[in-house]
């Protein structure tokens, strides 16, 4: 098992990297915005004198790489600042986002998760058949319409004229468990819908692609029924693709809900970092990005470890 922490450290080390060079190009983008940010938040009325003073006060008339590391510091101390839209910590802003937005996140992934495996393995077991062809068709369907454009849909189908569930998704107060499932189904099938293709594609290739290999023969030979061989011999060993889709699919519930959390108003970090891009409040906008980039590391560290530990070859390192 000692490969496998070296390999763990090995990933962390890459992680720490890839941030660090995803921290300089967020740091960057925002800088390379046009305007002033003291004359936006100011406005064109403010005098010269305000400007500079705020400018001063915010370390704009400093240059960028001395505001870069001092940002990079305070971040490594968990300090994100402040907002400038309303002077809270941007910490805490985050961390009343964050929950939501892993929240919805879990949901999706609830629904995503075990639909897509169903499929994919009733795909290859009646592979070429009317169901493998309507699964394959419904799913690229599914994931070739915008986010957006699937979101409208389902609330001009389950919101608008059946009035089953809210078009809107935000609550102000902490909801119950049930209200809670309730409101953020619309957003949560969203997701659903938009990452099951990926994963039920690549659980119905997997298992295809082990289907040919002698021990799944020998089982067949032996009289071992169809649905108990892909599970019970393919399934365990087409795991590791099956976790790396999984889980990349995972960090894009996570990162990926922002147009989704708009069209709902769902509040979460997606919501957030729009108001704050259209607020031009770039401390919170730097924050929820970085959040969002360490999510995706992280998912990915994941993925590799537990493909790793599903493949007892690499487990025992012969």
């Amino acid at each position: 098992m000692s490969h496998i922490w070296s390999m763990v450290f090995q990933r962390l080390a890459l992680g720490f990297l890839t941030l660090f060079i995803v921290s300089l190009i967020i740091f960057g983008a925002t800088e390379l915005l046009p305007g002033d940010f003291a004359q936006e938040i100011l406005g064109q009325s403010a005098t010269p004198e305000t400007v500079a003073a705020l400018r001063e006060k915010l370390g704009l008339d400093q240059p960028m790489y001395i505001r870069y590391f001092g940002w990079l510091s305070d971040i490594l101390r968990g300090d994100f600042g402040e907002s400038l839209a309303n002077g809270q910590p941007v910490a805490d802003l985050i961390g009343r986002r964050l929950g939501n937005t892993l929240s919805l996140a879990l949901y999706a992934a609830a629904i995503a998760v075990p639909l897509s495996l169903g499929l994919g393995i009733l795909a290859a077991l009646f592979r070429n058949s009317f169901f493998d062809r309507f699964a394959n068709a419904s799913a690229l369907t599914s994931i070739s319409f915008p986010e957006f454009f699937v979101a409208y849909i389902l609330i001009f189908l389950l919101a608008g004229r059946e009035g089953l569930f809210p078009s809107i998704s935000s609550f102000r107060t902490d909801p119950s468990f049930t209200e809670y499932l309730h409101r953020a189904f619309l957003p949560a099938l969203t997701l659903t819908l938009v990452v099951t293709a990926h994963m039920m594609r690549m659980t119905r290739a997997a298992i295809i692609n082990l289907l040919a290999s002698p021990y799944i023969e020998m089982a067949r030979l032996k009289g071992m029924k169809p649905m108990r061989v892909i599970v019970k011999h393919a399934l365990p060993n087409a795991l590791a693709p099956i976790i790396n889709v999984v889980a990349l699919n995972l960090a894009y519930l996570i990162t990926g809900v922002v147009v989704v959390e708009v069209v709902f108003v769902y509040p979460g970090l997606g919501q957030l970092m729009v108001d704050s891009v259209a607020a031009r409040d770039m401390p919170v906008v730097q924050g929820v990005a970085l959040i969002f980039a360490a999510a995706y590391v992280l998912l990915n560290l994941t993925a590799d470890v537990l493909a790793t530990l599903s493949n007892p070859r690499l487990v025992h390192g012969r």
